[in-house]
């Protein structure tokens, strides 16, 4: 099974931007928290939440490395 990065509704989530992509991800996380949705739907929810958090770690590491990049940059040599 592969894991859906789209539905007719949503956005891919290599297109979303950092917090498009934090606000879902609460969103999916809260969708199963609160349960009632069949094993194929929580499935598929599961892999767009874990899509979702892979998106951020992503765009958190490139801003993490902008950021001591900035600094070494700006250091007295």
């Amino acid at each position: 099974m592969s894991t859906p990065q789209t539905t007719p509704d949503r956005t891919p989530v290599e297109k979303l931007d950092y917090e498009k992509a934090r606000d879902e991800l609460a969103e999916v996380v809260r969708a199963l928290e609160v349960g009632g949705l069949g094993l194929d739907e929580s499935v598929a929810l599961w892999e767009r939440g874990e899509a979702l958090a892979r998106r951020c770690e992503q765009q958190l590491a490139g801003a993490r490395e902008r950021v001591e990049q900035v600094l070494a940059d700006t250091e007295p040599e």
